[in-house]
Protein backbone atom coordinates (compact mmCIF):
# COMPACT_ATOMS: atom_id res chain seq x y z
CA UNK A 1 0.00 0.00 0.00
CA UNK A 2 1.47 3.34 -1.02
CA UNK A 3 2.20 5.90 1.67
CA UNK A 4 -0.04 8.84 2.58
CA UNK A 5 1.00 12.21 1.18
CA UNK A 6 -0.60 15.38 2.43
CA UNK A 7 0.40 16.87 -1.52
CA UNK A 8 1.76 15.82 -4.52
CA UNK A 9 2.94 18.04 -7.39
CA UNK A 10 2.89 16.76 -11.12
CA UNK A 11 5.42 18.39 -13.70
CA UNK A 12 8.02 18.58 -10.60
CA UNK A 13 10.91 19.18 -12.67
CA UNK A 14 9.80 21.83 -14.50
CA UNK A 15 10.41 25.45 -13.58
CA UNK A 16 7.09 26.04 -12.00
CA UNK A 17 6.78 22.34 -11.05
CA UNK A 18 10.53 22.63 -8.89
CA UNK A 19 9.52 26.29 -7.65
CA UNK A 20 6.58 24.79 -6.03
CA UNK A 21 7.92 22.20 -4.37
CA UNK A 22 11.04 24.71 -2.88
CA UNK A 23 8.23 27.12 -1.64
CA UNK A 24 5.85 24.16 -0.17
CA UNK A 25 8.73 22.85 1.46
CA UNK A 26 9.16 25.95 3.20
CA UNK A 27 5.59 26.34 4.14
CA UNK A 28 4.99 23.02 5.00
CA UNK A 29 7.97 21.66 6.18
CA UNK A 30 6.32 18.31 8.47
CA UNK A 31 4.16 18.07 5.66
CA UNK A 32 4.55 14.50 3.85
CA UNK A 33 5.44 15.93 -0.07
CA UNK A 34 5.16 14.43 -3.00
CA UNK A 35 6.49 14.91 -6.51
CA UNK A 36 5.60 13.51 -9.47
CA UNK A 37 8.08 12.67 -12.65
CA UNK A 38 7.88 10.87 -15.90
CA UNK A 39 11.02 9.32 -16.03
CA UNK A 40 12.55 7.35 -12.47
CA UNK A 41 16.00 8.90 -13.37
CA UNK A 42 14.63 12.38 -11.98
CA UNK A 43 13.68 10.60 -8.82
CA UNK A 44 17.20 10.66 -6.91
CA UNK A 45 17.18 14.49 -7.03
CA UNK A 46 14.39 14.95 -5.89
CA UNK A 47 14.52 12.37 -3.26
CA UNK A 48 17.54 14.18 -1.70
CA UNK A 49 15.52 16.70 -0.52
CA UNK A 50 13.11 14.71 1.05
CA UNK A 51 10.76 14.58 -1.12
CA UNK A 52 9.00 11.38 -2.19
CA UNK A 53 8.86 10.45 -5.73
CA UNK A 54 6.09 8.90 -7.68
CA UNK A 55 6.76 7.52 -11.26
CA UNK A 56 3.94 8.32 -14.27
CA UNK A 57 3.46 9.92 -17.89
CA UNK A 58 0.29 11.88 -18.16
CA UNK A 59 0.03 9.32 -20.88
CA UNK A 60 -0.92 6.59 -18.58
CA UNK A 61 -3.69 5.93 -17.04
CA UNK A 62 -2.27 2.93 -14.80
CA UNK A 63 0.73 4.36 -13.57
CA UNK A 64 -1.35 7.78 -12.60
CA UNK A 65 -3.98 5.97 -10.58
CA UNK A 66 -0.88 4.12 -8.52
CA UNK A 67 0.89 7.09 -8.24
CA UNK A 68 -1.84 9.18 -6.81
CA UNK A 69 -2.95 6.72 -4.24
CA UNK A 70 -2.93 8.33 -0.74
CA UNK A 71 -2.66 11.62 -1.84
CA UNK A 72 -4.67 14.15 -0.09
CA UNK A 73 -4.02 17.28 -2.53
CA UNK A 74 -2.92 16.91 -6.03
CA UNK A 75 -1.56 19.81 -7.96
CA UNK A 76 -1.66 19.67 -12.36
CA UNK A 77 0.49 21.49 -13.69
CA UNK A 78 -0.84 21.81 -17.22
CA UNK A 79 1.54 19.83 -19.75
CA UNK A 80 3.80 21.16 -22.05
CA UNK A 81 2.91 19.05 -25.12
CA UNK A 82 0.09 22.06 -26.82
CA UNK A 83 -2.17 19.57 -28.60
CA UNK A 84 -1.78 16.60 -26.19
CA UNK A 85 -3.06 18.01 -23.48
CA UNK A 86 -6.99 17.73 -23.59
CA UNK A 87 -6.56 13.95 -23.22
CA UNK A 88 -3.32 14.18 -21.04
CA UNK A 89 -5.04 16.01 -17.97
CA UNK A 90 -8.34 14.18 -18.58
CA UNK A 91 -6.22 11.06 -17.88
CA UNK A 92 -4.91 12.84 -14.74
CA UNK A 93 -8.81 13.74 -13.49
CA UNK A 94 -9.91 10.43 -14.26
CA UNK A 95 -7.20 8.53 -12.19
CA UNK A 96 -7.54 11.42 -9.65
CA UNK A 97 -11.35 10.16 -9.01
CA UNK A 98 -10.09 6.48 -8.76
CA UNK A 99 -7.79 7.12 -6.58
CA UNK A 100 -9.88 9.13 -4.18
CA UNK A 101 -7.76 12.31 -3.79
CA UNK A 102 -9.24 14.64 -2.14
CA UNK A 103 -8.64 17.88 -3.72
CA UNK A 104 -7.16 18.96 -7.16
CA UNK A 105 -5.77 22.06 -8.01
CA UNK A 106 -5.21 22.96 -11.86
CA UNK A 107 -3.23 25.33 -13.48
CA UNK A 108 -5.21 27.12 -16.20
CA UNK A 109 -4.66 30.44 -18.34
CA UNK A 110 -5.81 33.75 -17.73
CA UNK A 111 -9.60 34.60 -18.46
CA UNK A 112 -10.20 31.11 -19.78
CA UNK A 113 -13.52 31.05 -20.80
CA UNK A 114 -13.45 34.26 -22.32
CA UNK A 115 -9.54 34.99 -23.59
CA UNK A 116 -9.13 36.27 -27.31
CA UNK A 117 -6.01 34.22 -27.51
CA UNK A 118 -6.95 31.04 -29.97
CA UNK A 119 -4.52 28.62 -29.47
CA UNK A 120 -3.81 28.13 -25.57
CA UNK A 121 -7.01 28.52 -24.06
CA UNK A 122 -9.01 25.42 -25.63
CA UNK A 123 -7.17 22.69 -23.89
CA UNK A 124 -7.28 24.49 -20.95
CA UNK A 125 -10.75 25.55 -21.31
CA UNK A 126 -11.56 21.15 -22.23
CA UNK A 127 -9.67 20.14 -18.55
CA UNK A 128 -11.88 22.77 -16.47
CA UNK A 129 -14.93 20.90 -18.07
CA UNK A 130 -13.15 17.78 -17.57
CA UNK A 131 -12.89 18.72 -14.06
CA UNK A 132 -16.21 20.18 -13.53
CA UNK A 133 -17.84 16.71 -14.73
CA UNK A 134 -16.24 15.12 -12.51
CA UNK A 135 -16.51 14.32 -8.35
CA UNK A 136 -13.57 15.71 -7.27
CA UNK A 137 -13.44 18.46 -5.28
CA UNK A 138 -11.10 21.62 -7.38
CA UNK A 139 -9.63 24.87 -7.71
CA UNK A 140 -8.71 26.82 -10.95
CA UNK A 141 -5.23 28.73 -11.01
CA UNK A 142 -5.64 30.89 -13.73
CA UNK A 143 -2.08 31.72 -14.16
CA UNK A 144 -1.89 35.15 -16.29
CA UNK A 145 1.79 35.31 -17.88
CA UNK A 146 4.87 34.75 -16.62
CA UNK A 147 7.29 38.04 -16.80
CA UNK A 148 9.60 35.51 -17.88
CA UNK A 149 7.99 34.72 -20.99
CA UNK A 150 9.13 38.46 -22.57
CA UNK A 151 12.58 38.36 -20.43
CA UNK A 152 13.20 34.99 -22.53
CA UNK A 153 13.71 37.44 -26.18
CA UNK A 154 15.34 39.95 -24.57
CA UNK A 155 18.56 38.58 -25.53
CA UNK A 156 17.48 38.31 -28.90
CA UNK A 157 16.21 42.07 -28.73
CA UNK A 158 19.73 43.06 -27.51
CA UNK A 159 21.31 41.05 -30.27
CA UNK A 160 19.33 42.59 -33.39
CA UNK A 161 18.81 46.03 -32.12
CA UNK A 162 14.88 45.80 -32.11
CA UNK A 163 12.36 43.88 -29.64
CA UNK A 164 9.82 42.16 -32.17
CA UNK A 165 6.38 41.32 -31.74
CA UNK A 166 2.55 41.80 -32.76
CA UNK A 167 0.80 43.32 -29.11
CA UNK A 168 0.49 46.31 -30.36
CA UNK A 169 -0.54 48.80 -27.73
CA UNK A 170 -2.25 45.89 -25.23
CA UNK A 171 -1.07 45.63 -21.91
CA UNK A 172 0.54 42.43 -20.58
CA UNK A 173 0.14 42.30 -16.44
CA UNK A 174 2.58 39.25 -16.21
CA UNK A 175 3.88 38.71 -12.97
CA UNK A 176 7.15 36.31 -12.07
CA UNK A 177 6.77 32.79 -12.63
CA UNK A 178 7.87 32.29 -8.51
CA UNK A 179 4.46 34.21 -7.71
CA UNK A 180 2.36 31.87 -9.31
CA UNK A 181 4.39 29.49 -7.22
CA UNK A 182 3.41 30.99 -4.38
CA UNK A 183 -0.35 31.26 -5.12
CA UNK A 184 -0.32 27.59 -5.61
CA UNK A 185 1.51 26.88 -2.63
CA UNK A 186 -1.31 29.16 -0.92
CA UNK A 187 -4.17 27.48 -2.23
CA UNK A 188 -2.84 23.61 -1.83
CA UNK A 189 -2.25 25.01 2.25
CA UNK A 190 -4.75 26.77 3.28
CA UNK A 191 -8.17 25.92 3.48
CA UNK A 192 -9.75 24.14 0.95
CA UNK A 193 -11.70 25.97 -1.22
CA UNK A 194 -15.32 25.82 -2.52
CA UNK A 195 -15.61 23.18 -5.22
CA UNK A 196 -15.03 24.87 -8.55
CA UNK A 197 -13.32 27.95 -7.43
CA UNK A 198 -11.51 30.25 -9.79
CA UNK A 199 -8.66 32.53 -9.46
CA UNK A 200 -7.65 35.45 -11.81
CA UNK A 201 -4.28 35.56 -11.46
CA UNK A 202 -2.24 38.37 -12.66
CA UNK A 203 0.30 40.98 -11.72
CA UNK A 204 0.04 44.02 -10.15
CA UNK A 205 1.55 46.41 -12.68
CA UNK A 206 1.33 45.98 -16.89
CA UNK A 207 3.13 47.23 -19.29
CA UNK A 208 2.93 47.39 -23.18
CA UNK A 209 5.93 46.25 -25.42
CA UNK A 210 6.68 49.56 -26.28
CA UNK A 211 7.21 50.41 -22.68
CA UNK A 212 9.00 46.60 -22.06
CA UNK A 213 11.30 47.85 -24.67
CA UNK A 214 12.32 51.16 -23.41
CA UNK A 215 12.90 49.36 -19.66
CA UNK A 216 15.55 46.92 -21.77
CA UNK A 217 16.73 50.00 -24.02
CA UNK A 218 17.46 51.64 -19.99
CA UNK A 219 19.01 48.74 -18.69
CA UNK A 220 21.48 47.96 -21.62
CA UNK A 221 22.20 51.54 -22.33
CA UNK A 222 21.08 51.44 -25.70
CA UNK A 223 17.97 52.10 -27.68
CA UNK A 224 16.11 49.05 -28.47
CA UNK A 225 12.72 50.08 -30.05
CA UNK A 226 10.00 47.81 -30.18
CA UNK A 227 8.54 46.98 -33.55
CA UNK A 228 4.96 45.64 -34.24
CA UNK A 229 4.38 43.15 -36.79
CA UNK A 230 1.03 41.55 -38.22
CA UNK A 231 0.46 38.13 -36.36
CA UNK A 232 1.62 36.23 -39.33
CA UNK A 233 4.61 38.42 -39.96
CA UNK A 234 5.76 37.71 -36.51
CA UNK A 235 4.88 34.29 -36.13
CA UNK A 236 7.41 34.13 -39.97
CA UNK A 237 10.17 36.15 -38.14
CA UNK A 238 10.20 33.77 -35.45
CA UNK A 239 10.00 30.48 -37.28
CA UNK A 240 13.03 32.19 -39.31
CA UNK A 241 14.73 32.37 -36.05
CA UNK A 242 14.61 28.75 -35.69
CA UNK A 243 11.59 28.48 -33.54
CA UNK A 244 9.62 25.42 -34.75
CA UNK A 245 6.10 26.19 -36.68
CA UNK A 246 3.31 25.43 -33.89
CA UNK A 247 5.48 27.27 -31.76
CA UNK A 248 6.21 30.34 -33.48
CA UNK A 249 2.57 30.22 -34.05
CA UNK A 250 1.37 30.11 -30.72
CA UNK A 251 3.76 33.01 -29.14
CA UNK A 252 2.49 35.12 -32.37
CA UNK A 253 -1.44 33.87 -31.17
CA UNK A 254 -0.30 34.72 -27.79
CA UNK A 255 0.87 38.54 -28.90
CA UNK A 256 -2.18 39.19 -31.09
CA UNK A 257 -4.21 38.22 -28.27
CA UNK A 258 -2.00 40.54 -26.09
CA UNK A 259 -3.05 43.33 -28.02
CA UNK A 260 -6.92 42.80 -27.77
CA UNK A 261 -6.28 42.72 -23.98
CA UNK A 262 -5.87 38.35 -23.31
CA UNK A 263 -2.76 39.07 -21.30
CA UNK A 264 -4.35 42.13 -19.03
CA UNK A 265 -6.19 41.64 -15.88
CA UNK A 266 -6.63 44.49 -13.12
CA UNK A 267 -7.67 41.60 -10.93
CA UNK A 268 -5.31 41.53 -7.53
CA UNK A 269 -6.32 38.56 -6.90
CA UNK A 270 -2.74 36.85 -7.23
CA UNK A 271 -1.25 39.40 -4.79
CA UNK A 272 -3.98 39.14 -2.25
CA UNK A 273 -3.50 35.19 -2.20
CA UNK A 274 0.04 35.34 -1.33
CA UNK A 275 -0.02 38.54 0.79
CA UNK A 276 2.49 40.65 -1.11
CA UNK A 277 2.75 42.80 -4.09
CA UNK A 278 3.55 40.62 -7.40
CA UNK A 279 7.32 40.68 -8.62
CA UNK A 280 7.96 43.88 -10.65
CA UNK A 281 8.49 43.12 -13.91
CA UNK A 282 11.32 45.31 -14.33
CA UNK A 283 12.83 43.60 -11.90
CA UNK A 284 12.53 40.12 -13.49
CA UNK A 285 13.63 41.98 -16.61
CA UNK A 286 17.10 43.30 -15.04
CA UNK A 287 17.60 40.00 -13.43
CA UNK A 288 17.52 37.88 -16.64
CA UNK A 289 19.24 40.24 -18.78
CA UNK A 290 22.83 38.94 -19.48
CA UNK A 291 24.97 42.51 -20.57
CA UNK A 292 27.85 41.46 -22.12
CA UNK A 293 31.17 43.16 -19.90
Amino acid sequence: MSEKLDYLITGATGQLGALVLEQLRAAAPEARIGALVRRAEAAAALEAQGLVVRVASYDDPAALEAAFAGVDKLLLISSSEVGKRAEQHSNVIAAAEKAGVGFIAYTSILNATSSPLTVLPGEHVATEEALAASGLTYALLRNGWYSENYVMGAGAALEHGALIGAAGDGRIASAARADFAAAAVAVLTGETPARGTVYELAGDDSYTLTEFAAALSEIAGKEIPYVNMSEADYAAALEGAGLPGPVAHMLADSDNGAAQGGLYSDDKTLSQLIGRPTTPWRQTLKAGVKLDA
